[in-house]
């Protein structure tokens, strides 16, 4: 089996003191993929920086206290890239992908964007960079006989059944049709599949984030933003994938849950 594991941990420093040493320490994954890490590896806490049991890959941003993603492998990484061959884009700490035996394994930040802004037109600029690399991805890994997954905060919910109050959300980022239009093109045009969404196709959810504001976990008013995309070979071995939904609230480390898959190897 291989089971990885992705969660934005909403800075890995904030979330070391709330409870994600004990969570790493008691997690099966094989793979972990971090987002929003927010820290250089010199400002991040030893046993999250280098762990026991663990090969550490970080990708700050050039921004400081920004972004930042991080691969975790039980396994030394035969091969490690950051970025995506993006001028714009390479120095932000939005994408790391490495080779393990069999499978390219990639932590994937994309922008969150704001509607009618420019960091929206920053998201759809990195949308428009990123799809083109998906596809020669695959087919660089199907050359060589390897299966890819990129996992992250993709910041887009495709279907309706991706987010609670998808009807008062029609025009906010994270569910605008270009936003949604573009993700369809991953699994259509890319041949990518959504892993957690082809294991549980008629539930609602399984949601991965919600707001910090109001009762919106209490009230499960989450999205599912947290996805593992997957080459077909790879996804169509999976046979379970969670999200690791804390038990209360003030469980809590992120504003992200872990969003959990075990593929049969």
């Amino acid at each position: 089996m291989l089971t990885v594991t992705t969660v934005n941990v909403n800075g890995i420093r904030a979330a070391a003191k709330k409870g994600l040493v004990p969570w790493l320490a008691g997690t099966d994954a094989d793979v972990i993929c971090l987002q929003e890490v927010r820290a250089e590896a010199g400002q991040i806490p030893d046993e999250v920086r280098d762990p026991e049991g663990w090969h550490t890959v970080f990708a700050p941003a050039a921004a400081k206290g920004r972004a930042g993603v991080a691969l975790y492998t039980r396994r030394a990484p035969e091969r490690v890239q950051v970025g995506f061959g993006s001028d714009e884009f390479d120095g932000s700490g939005r994408y790391v992908e490495c080779d393990l035996p069999g499978v390219t394994v990639a932590s994937l930040y994309l922008p969150s964007g704001e509607a009618g802004t420019e960091k929206q037109d920053e998201k759809y600029r990195f949308m428009g960079a990123f799809l083109p690399y998906l596809k020669g991805l695959k087919e660089r890994a199907a050359a060589g006989g390897r299966e890819v997954v990129v996992c992250g905060d993709w910041n887009i919910c495709h279907q309706e059944a991706d987010l609670k109050n998808w009807k008062t959300n029609r025009k906010s980022a994270g569910f605008l049709p270009e936003e949604r239009e573009w993700l369809g093109r991953v699994y259509e045009e890319a041949g990518y599949v959504d892993v957690v969404r082809a294991l549980h196709p008629e539930q609602a959810g399984p949601y991965s984030w919600w707001s910090y504001r109001g009762r919106a976990f209490d009230n499960d008013a989450g999205w599912r933003i947290d996805l593992q995309v997957a080459t077909p070979g790879l996804a169509a071995r999976a046979v379970k994938g969670f999200v690791e939904r804390a038990e209360t609230h003030p469980e809590r480390w992120s504003d992200h849950a872990p969003v959990t898959v075990v593929y049969d190897r």
